[in-house]
Order: structure tokens, then C-alpha cells, then sequence
């Protein structure tokens, strides 16, 4: 079709590289948090200080420079948590980078869009590609404003980008701001300060493969001992050997708890980090490893035994379920969550939602899951949908890259695999193609439905629509049109069925065998038939 943008392939989504479980530090003595508060002040301190000499360096940054900065961290703490605050530092660093780089592409993205919309003469319709023209010369005046003002950012974005300069907040710029807005967020200033601290702690260490359970400065035991390795100033508040601090609490991690306790035995590294949750006042662990690279099983093996095509909305997950050739089965599935309210919030509702969704795929017994590669970040823009203000707020409230990783992360672990397709036109071909025949009086069939088939399809390598109808003098009513759906490579379904001219009329069946007993005939017909007689000779007299 003219004007249709070009599709990309579909995919088999990577497996996910890591894995992260959590418990709670319970009963824990005062003494004890006090020691964690102190170890997480200090070293938060170094943390907060490195950034701030990595961000200086900007571009200059080189091995001989982080050298020089683990050197001087090794003298305040130990050689292991040097490594861990320089390597944490760069990471921040890099991600701060990777915003700006987004942060300009988006200025960009409404620059463009600005400047589009101003060339166009006022009242000027638009189309499904493209806004239109402005509505006044009142709203033309202000856009061109913001086009300066945007254009102005976007000069500034480039210059950091280009001489390195990026803005890192270490507690969170979020958290931040609300010290200006403690009224609306309910909070004192007492309570914002204790988690603004809480926030800037350095309490982690990285794994060691090799030493003892996998990690030298926080060690956790096979029977759930908690110890740290103290930083050399605060050594005196040591209560065991080699200068280590250990906890009253015992941990016992649940979830994959098994794995993490293969790890340790073996010596294998294994990363933690304590943090505390001011909010409730209970402190957690979290361990964290690397798993095995997990090799993505080839396309065609993902759609062996069918697939389940699944539409991403903003309260709902619209899902069917598909056979090989791509045919619906079934009825319609949907899946429901909540992402209002805190980002623990949401984060639960979507895992439960794909849990459900999850222990769906394993029971009809499909080998994967198509989903839409979506990325709104060029639709989020104030200037492409101008007034549309809830439909913005509709598109950047969905989670789709904390969604796919989640996804990805859930099926690998019960053997199933996720097809990525492109979102192009799926909605909108699936209501044309599926809603209606699907429809009856006891399926009610959605837009979201029939764009969840949409995606099982071209995740399956089969077209949206059902199949191309023949031309109109072609078809074999000379009228209808036929959308039966067989196997792709099945060309016998375009034939017609041949005459039944291998057996004379009221004769028995080509298989030997009468289906029904005969009647007689209560029309009389004065057509000729078509059975030939032939005259016997020796009937014949003289």
C-alpha cells in the first residue's frame, strides 16, 4: 500500500543477564543500625565526592585518572569498596550521559514539530502523519515563542554534550525537588532529611569470584550470617576479627533462594547492597548476580506450537491465543492493573498481571509471547498532540521499557520466549480485519482484541489480514467474499469442488456403499438425460 512505512522483522527478545532477590534484615539491635548508619554515612560521603571529581574530568577521563581516585579512596576505606564507589561512579555517570543524549533527540523532536506547524497557514487541516496549522494568530505567536525557547535549550543541551558536562543528583532529583513541596508530598522537614540521607548512603559491594561465599566486605554465610568489612576509620566499631562487623539478624532469601545458595558454596561472586526504607522503617538486602547468557531459541522453533499475541493498553493487557497457522482459538483474554498511586504501586501491578499471563501461556501450551516493540519517546512531545493533554499523560504513564524487561525476565524463568514485532498499524488492521467476524453474541470482541490477534500474527510471519480475496469475477458466488482461512502454502483452497460424472445417475457411490435408501420421484422433469443408452443386439427381432 502506498504511504505504509516499512515494517521491521520480528525477533526473538535476548534473555535476561542477571538476577536480584531481596529479604529483610529483622531484629536488628540498636547498635546495629547504628554501625550500618555510620558505615553508609561515611562512605556515602567518598561516593558523593567521587562523582563530583569524575564529573570535572568530563571527557578527559582516563585509566590514569581512575587510578589516581581509587588510590586516594583505597586510604579512607579499603582497596574492595574503593572499586566498588569508582565503578558505581562511572555507571551513574554514563547513565547521566545516556539522558542528555535522549534529552536532546527530544528537544530535537520538538523543534521540529514547531517549526512544521508554523509553516503551515492558519487553519490548516492535518492528517493521521502530521498536525495541521495553527488555530489563531494569537496560539501562532505563542508556539514561535516556545520555539525559541526550545531552541535555545536545545543549544545549551549540545554544548554540555560536547564539552561532557553532565548534572548528576545523588539521592535523586525527584527527592530534591519535594524539599521544595514537603506541604503537597506530607512530609516534615525532619522526615524528608532522614530520607534524603538514607538516599546518598553507600552500603554495597561488588562479588569476588574465588573468595569466600563470593564476596569479601559484605559476606553472607550459608546459614544466613551477616557480616561487613568496616572502612579503616571506622574499625574501632568492629565485633569480630579482621575488622569486620557482624549483624544480629539472620537472612534467608526465599525467592531463587536455592541458586544463591549453589553460588555461594561454590564461591561464586555475588553482589549486595542494604539499604533502608524510611517510609517503614526496615532495612533489606538485596543480592544480586550474573546469570548465563541464555540463548534465544530460533524464530521459527518460538512458533512452532502457536503464539499468544498480547496488546499493550494503559489499564490492561489484551491477549489471544493463536494456532501455528494463525488462527484464533478461543475466546479473548484480558489482564487488569492499576498504575496509579506510588511506583512500588505500579511496579506490583504489572507484575502480577504478567504472572497471570504467564501461568496462561503455560497451560495452552505455547512456546512464546508476541508483543509490540513500542517506544513512545517521539510521541510524548508537547507539540505533536498540542491540546491532547490526557492523551499525553495516557502514552507516558505506561511503563514499556520497565514492561519488557519484566516480561522478558518472568518468561525466561518458566521457558518461554518473547516475540517483539512492530506496533505499525496493528490496532488499527486488527479492527478491520478480526472484530467483526470474531463478534458474536456470547464473544464481545474490542479493538484491543482484535489488535492482540493482530500482533500473534505478525509475531507467527503471517499477514493481519485474514487472506486476499480473489478478483470479483473470479470468486466462485460471483458476488461473495470468501475469507476462510487455511494454511499459507495450501494453494487446493482456491479451487473449485469437481462435478460427481464417475457414476450414472441413482448409481451406487464411487466407494461401493449407499448413504441413504432411494425414494421415488415426486417431479416429474421433461430435461433430457444424460445417461447414453446403448440398444442389445439380441433383442432385436425380425
Amino acid at each position: 500500500m502506498d504511504g505504509l512505512r516499512k515494517l521491521t522483522a520480528s525477533f526473538v527478545v535476548p534473555g535476561p543477564c542477571g538476577v536480584a532477590v531481596r529479604d529483610r534484615l529483622k531484629h536488628l539491635t540498636v547498635e546495629d543500625e547504628r554501625v550500618l548508619r555510620a558505615v553508609g554515612a561515611h562512605q556515602g560521603s567518598l561516593a558523593s565526592g567521587d562523582l563530583r571529581v569524575r564529573c570535572a574530568d568530563g571527557l578527559e577521563h582516563g585509566a590514569q585518572t581512575w587510578a589516581a581516585r581509587k588510590r586516594e579512596l583505597t586510604a579512607l576505606s579499603s582497596s574492595r569498596i574503593a572499586g566498588a564507589i569508582t565503578k558505581a561512579t562511572h555507571d551513574q555517570w554514563a547513565l547521566a550521559r545516556r539522558g542528555q543524549a535522549a534529552h536532546i533527540q527530544n528537544l530535537a523532536a520538538g523543534i521540529r514539530a514547531l517549526r512544521h506547524r508554523l509553516s503551515l497557514p492558519l487553519g490548516e487541516k492535518g492528517t493521521k502523519r502530521a498536525a495541521g496549522g495553527y488555530r489563531s494568530k494569537g496560539e501562532w505567536f505563542r508556539k514561535s515563542r516556545r520555539l525559541a525557547t526550545l531552541e535555545a535549550r536545545h543549544a545549551a543541551a549540545v554544548a554540555d554534550w560536547q564539552a561532557g558536562r553532565v548534572r548528576v543528583v545523588r539521592g535523586g532529583k525527584r527527592l530534591l525537588n519535594t524539599r521544595q513541596h514537603l506541604t503537597d508530598a506530607g512530609l516534615t522537614e525532619d522526615r524528608w532529611r532522614e530520607r534524603w540521607e538514607a538516599e546518598r548512603w553507600f552500603l554495597a559491594a561488588d562479588g569476588e569470584s574465588g573468595k569466600r561465599f563470593g564476596n569479601e566486605t559484605i559476606r553472607v554465610t550459608p546459614d544466613g550470617e551477616v557480616s561487613v568489612r568496616l572502612p579503616a576509620p571506622l574499625a574501632h566499631l568492629a565485633n569480630a576479627r579482621h575488622g569486620r562487623y557482624v549483624l544480629t539478624a539472620r537472612i534467608g532469601f526465599v525467592h531463587r533462594g536455592a541458586k544463591w545458595a549453589d553460588r555461594i558454596e561454590a564461591n561464586r561472586a555475588v553482589a549486595y547492597r542494604i539499604h533502608l526504607a524510611v517510609e517503614r522503617g526496615r532495612w533489606y538486602l538485596t543480592a544480586s548476580w550474573q546469570r548465563p547468557v541464555v540463548q534465544t531459541i530460533p524464530l521459527e522453533t518460538a512458533r512452532a506450537r502457536g503464539m499468544i499475541g498480547v496488546d499493550t493498553n494503559a489499564d490492561h493487557f489484551a491477549a489471544y491465543h493463536l494456532d501455528r497457522h494463525g488462527n484464533p482459538i478461543g475466546d479473548p483474554h484480558r489482564f487488569f492493573y492499576d498504575l496509579s498511586g506510588t511506583a512500588s504501586h505500579r511496579d506490583a501491578q504489572i507484575r502480577h498481571a504478567l504472572t497471570r499471563l504467564i501461568n496462561w501461556a503455560k497451560r495452552v501450551g505455547v512456546a512464546a509471547i508476541g508483543i509490540e516493540d513500542l517506544d513512545f519517546t517521539t510521541e510524548k512531545t508537547r507539540e505533536r498532540h498540542g491540546r491532547r493533554k490526557r492523551f499525553r499523560q495516557l502514552i507516558s504513564g505506561m511503563p514499556t521499557a520497565k514492561l519488557k524487561a519484566r516480561l522478558v525476565s518472568m518468561a525466561a524463568e518458566h521457558g518461554l520466549s518473547v516475540v517483539a514485532v512492530d506496533p505499525a498499524y496493528t490496532s488499527l488492521w486488527g479492527a478491520q480485519h478480526w472484530q467483526k467476524p470474531l463478534t458474536t453474541p456470547h464473544r464481545k470482541m474490542s479493538r484491543h482484541d482484535a489488535a492482540g490477534i493482530a500482533i500473534g500474527r505478525r509475531a507467527l510471519g503471517h499477514p493481519v489480514r485474514r487472506r486476499t480475496a480473489p478478483p470479483p469475477h473470479d470468486r466462485s458466488d460471483r458476488a461473495g467474499h470468501r475469507t476462510a482461512q487455511a494454511e499459507p502454502g495450501d494453494r487446493g483452497r482456491e479451487g473449485t469442488r469437481p462435478p460427481a460424472t464417475d457414476r450414472p445417475p441413482g448409481g451406487p457411490s464411487p466407494s461401493g456403499k449407499r448413504k441413504r435408501g432411494t425414494s421415488a420421484s415426486k417431479t416429474v422433469r421433461d430435461a433430457p438425460s444424460t445417461q447414453q443408452w446403448v440398444q442389445d443386439s439380441l433383442m432385436c427381432t425380425g
